[in-house]
């Protein structure tokens, strides 16, 4: 048997596997919309949603714990980091002081009020790590720019003196905590929507300096453009999105690169309607997007896709080939790609 032939023949086999699965669902001991999710081992994971509302499991999602942050009832916890079953930051998004920064160290108990947007016009979209201490926050654009945030410490955070420049109506999104990318020390990538959108920003100095290349996906309303992208270790990274007012609707959801977003293509087939959320999984080689209308797998470097589940859901955190997906109504569930 040759070598290309026995390659083959394994993809195939992988393929069929991660495409017999499907997410299972967990109870998460809420109702509240839930945006955000991150995985720390595949016993630890964080979630946060709407009202100030956070979750918290140790157990692999056997159970999971329900807590409010103190005085933050009018919060939408949409992005979160967490360290270790202790340590987490909780990033909520709105309008000016909506959007607010919080930390734990103690599992939740107490949670500290890191900083409050002080633009009234200023909307924070995502926050990712690349290690303890070093991190970036993105917001929309004030004054015509990209807000900015970084951190070395892993506790001040300093706004850059000059964010990147944005187009007249363009932002970016806030659905999942995955309009931003982060990855190796200091590299980090963003996608953008609106009118003059579906824009990929990327840095290889932690935010300080930025190019930018326009990518295939539609951008034909503020409600249009990049709401997620990820990245693999190589040259490979899927951006996805759409409108998320036309959820069914495939067209211009999906690009796909492989020069590490230097150029964008459409590929072979799409995901099944606007797409919150990619993520790429090392192990199984596996990209999984998911959305309102359902999931899709793609085992190719995102050329071919193929649905896997119906259910709706907005965000996922996954730890090797171990994850969550959390949605509306407190949906949560999980998934192993064997």
């Amino acid at each position: 048997m040759s070598l290309r032939l026995l390659f083959v023949l394994c993809v195939f086999v992988a393929a069929g596997r991660v495409y017999g699965q499907s997410w299972a669902l967990q109870q998460s001991n809420t109702k509240v919309d839930l945006r955000g999710i991150s995985a720390v081992s595949p016993m630890v994971a964080w979630a946060g949603g709407a009202k100030g509302t956070f979750l918290r499991t140790t157990d692999g999602g056997a159970s999971w714990s329900v807590g409010v942050v103190t005085g933050s009832a009018d919060a939408d916890f949409r992005a979160i980091h967490a360290f270790s079953d202790k340590s987490a930051y909780l990033l909520s998004s709105g309008k000016g002081p909506l959007s607010r920064l919080y930390r734990t160290n103690d599992g939740g108990v107490n949670w500290d009020l890191v900083m409050v947007n002080s633009a009234a016009n200023g909307f924070w979209d995502a926050i990712h790590m690349w290690d303890p201490q070093h991190g970036i926050l993105l917001g929309d654009p004030v004054n015509g720019r990209f807000i900015i945030w970084t951190t070395d410490d892993g506790v001040t955070w300093t706004e850059q003196p000059k964010g990147p420049q944005a187009l007249k109506e363009e932002g970016a999104f806030a659905a999942s905590n995955s309009s931003l990318f982060v990855r190796g020390a200091r590299e980090a990538w963003f996608g953008t929507g609106g009118p003059t959108g579906a824009r990929v920003f990327h840095s290889d100095d932690g935010g300080k300096s930025w190019t930018v290349v326009k990518t295939p996906l539609r951008h034909d309303s503020e409600n249009a453009g990049i709401f997620s992208l990820a990245f693999t270790r190589g040259t490979h990274g899927v951006a996805v999105g759409g409108d998320f007012t036309k959820t069914a609707d495939a067209a211009g959801a999906i690009a796909v690169t492989s020069d590490s977003g230097k150029s964008w293509s459409v590929p072979k087939t799409t995901p099944g309607g606007y797409r919150s959320d990619i993520v790429y999984l090392d192990e199984s080689k596996t990209w999984i997007a998911t959305g309102p209308t359902g999931s899709d797998i793609s085992v190719d470097d995102g050329q071919t896709w193929k649905p896997f589940d119906k259910a709706a859901y907005n965000a996922m955190g996954f730890i090797g080939s171990a994850g969550w997906a959390v949605g509306p109504a407190g949906a949560i569930a999980y998934f192993h790609a064997r």
